[in-house]
């Protein structure tokens, strides 16, 4: 009988994947067999751990060790040392950022400190090609007992208790909106799983469906049993080729093990999943776009009501939850409503991923209990601001969603909350941002970034957005005029009382939300024509101080001879011919140069 003493674990995610992970895997498994520990030690390819700053990451069990940064030529150093011999591999550990501690093992990373992995409870834990470790850790137990124990409605009871809330932006009740489908009469019902992640930075979704797709399909399937469907979509984009390979794999795997397809559980019930890869249009993140992307339409929104549960796919009573929400759903009904209402607020229950990403360094998924603060998640989870840089503010939610201030640190991190303070949940990407950042150059690219995926359908999106895209972009020019703060204003809440959908409705938050905060940013702008950050390229120029020492090398460096001077004496820049590219401040050792 082969004795496995050791696991290392080959974090297989996307990023990691991208880094040589692959080649990782292949050398340890020439290197286990060069010491002759191949039958004593099995590699796992699992999903993203969420440290994605590190990768590649390996795990050595049982002891835990985390191995950071990993390379293929890496490999036969952690065999021989930490393998073979039994001594842990010091210059591969993790070091934490602030004190540069090493840290051995990966319980005791800070980054997960804080942390309460729930949905990521498999990710990098798993393999997730292998459906007998999903069912090794409790996989499928959820839909068991709801299929053989519970009722459709105590399903729907058990859900509606547990306080869960839409992950994918709105925050909608789950278990009323199962309700609602399930209350719908209808020959057809149909359940889909919203995995078309589109907002900047954002990867929560992808990483759930690399690392764990079986924990989605069973939330699926328990849905499709409360509501009374027979039939589900995973809507995927096509950019996530990993994550559509692993569910085809997953989907293959449960229905040779009869939990997808006919009589699940030798049960009158029946439930079969299918995948529909979008081309990667934001819109489609709007459920009735995204219906009519599968149903082989344009994708563009219409109006509601009718909702998606009376007429949806088709015209049939439809329910659509994002990854997130359907990933929390077999722990609800295998540990009850009651023990997951532990975790969270009182109107914010369970956990939340989020994306870090941005000017901190620990980038990568964090899941985090509901109303931890702001500050716990950007510090003690992120590490910080990089370079030792000071925080400015903080995008959650996307594009539609705000950007907060260094004054709202401590805000609880909860629907409720954020909408108070003018920026949202959304989906959970969350960008930081330093004091080098220009905040209305964050408005114009995120406005600009919704303006090029509006549909067109409504005309308040379309021609609103453009707009205030044009406002914006006349200010970070240097032709920002007297009154464009106020039309800004009027055109957003225009906008937001009258577009179609919630691409629309959302699209002015990270205009108001800056307008809000960080006001004075504008002003200087349109009123003094300088961008305090130094970003806005139209409005900078350089300076050569009393500082330079003529040494030349900032002239030798500019790419189109705009400095000139003598040696050893002061240079000076013609700013007739700078283009402002900032090679000249990158390059000088004197500090002599700076922006303005």
């Amino acid at each position: 009988m082969q004795h496995i003493r050791a696991h290392v674990l080959v974090c297989g995610g996307t990023g990691c994947k991208a880094n040589g992970s692959k080649e990782i895997q292949l050398t340890f498994a020439r290197e286990l067999q060069k010491f002759g520990l191949q039958d004593e030690v099995m590699v796992v390819e699992t999903g993203c751990h969420g440290f994605c700053e590190h990768g590649p990451l390996v795990i050595v069990y049982p002891e835990g060790t985390f191995y950071c940064s990993v390379k293929p030529e890496n490999v036969k150093t952690i065999v021989e040392e930490h393998l073979y011999k039994g001594r842990i591999v010091q210059r591969l550990l993790y070091r934490e950022p602030i004190n540069q501690e090493q840290v051995p093992r990966y319980s005791e990373i800070g980054f997960y400190k804080k942390q309460h992995r729930l949905v990521l409870a498999n990710c990098g834990a798993i393999n997730p090609e292998a459906i007998e470790e999903y069912i090794a850790v409790g996989g499928y137990e959820a839909l068991a007992k709801a299929v053989t124990q519970m009722t459709p409605q105590e399903v729907v009871d058990e859900v509606k208790k547990s306080g869960l809330r839409g992950r994918g932006g709105g925050g909608f009740p789950t278990g009323m909106k199962w309700q609602f489908a399930k209350n719908s009469e209808s020959d057809k019902k149909y359940v889909i799983c919203n995995a078309d992640e589109g907002d900047p930075g954002a990867f929560m979704d992808r990483s759930v469906l690399e690392g764990d797709p079986h924990r989605v399909l069973e939330g699926m399937a328990i849905c499709g049993y409360a509501m009374g469907a027979d039939e589900g979509y995973i809507y995927v984009r096509a950019e996530y080729p990993l994550a559509i390979k692993r569910l085809r794999t997953a989907i293959a795997q449960a229905e040779e093990m009869g939990l997808l397809g006919e009589h699940i559980f030798e049960s009158d019930f029946s439930f079969t999943i299918h995948i529909k890869e979008g081309a990667g249009a934001f819109v489609c993140g709007e459920e009735t776009a995204l219906m009519a992307s599968i149903e082989g339409k344009r994708g563009m929104p219409r109006p509601r009501p009718p909702f998606p549960a009376v007429s949806g796919l088709w015209g049939k009573p439809t329910n659509i939850n994002n990854v997130e929400t359907f990933a929390n759903v077999a722990q609800i009904i295998v540990n009850g409503a009651d023990w997951y209402c532990r975790l969270g607020t009182e109107k914010s229950k369970g956990t939340k991923v989020f994306a870090l990403t941005g000017k901190i360094n620990n980038t990568g998924l964090a899941e985090v209990p509901m109303g931890i603060s702001m500050r716990e998640i950007i510090y003690d989870i992120g590490g910080g601001i990089t370079n030792g840089k000071k925080f400015k503010a903080v995008q959650i939610g996307g594009p539609s969603g705000g950007c907060l201030p260094e004054s709202m640190l401590d805000l609880p991190v909860d629907y409720d909350s954020l909408i108070a303070a003018g920026a949202m949940m959304g989906s959970g990407g969350l960008v930081v941002m330093d004091e080098d950042t220009c905040m209305v150059d964050v408005a114009k690219f995120f406005l600009n970034f919704t303006q090029s995926e509006s549909c067109g359908k409504c005309t308040p999106c379309r021609e609103g957005t453009k707009r205030m895209l044009e406002i914006l972009t006349r200010i970070t020019e240097g032709q920002g005029r007297e009154g464009d703060i106020e039309l800004l204003e009027n055109l957003a809440k225009n906008i937001k009382e009258t577009a179609l959908c919630g691409l629309g409705q959302t699209a002015p938050n990270p205009v108001l939300s800056t307008l809000k905060y960080f006001r004075d940013e504008y002003e200087a702008h349109i009123k003094e024509k300088r961008c305090p950050a130094g970003v806005c390229e139209k409005m900078l120029h350089y300076e050569i101080s009393d500082v330079c020492r003529g040494c030349g090398l900032c002239a030798r460096q500019c790419p189109v001879q705009a400095i000139s001077g003598s040696p050893k004496t002061k240079h000076v820049i013609d700013q007739n011919k700078c283009i402002k590219c900032g090679a000249c401040m990158t390059a000088c050792p004197f500090k002599a140069i700076s922006k303005a």
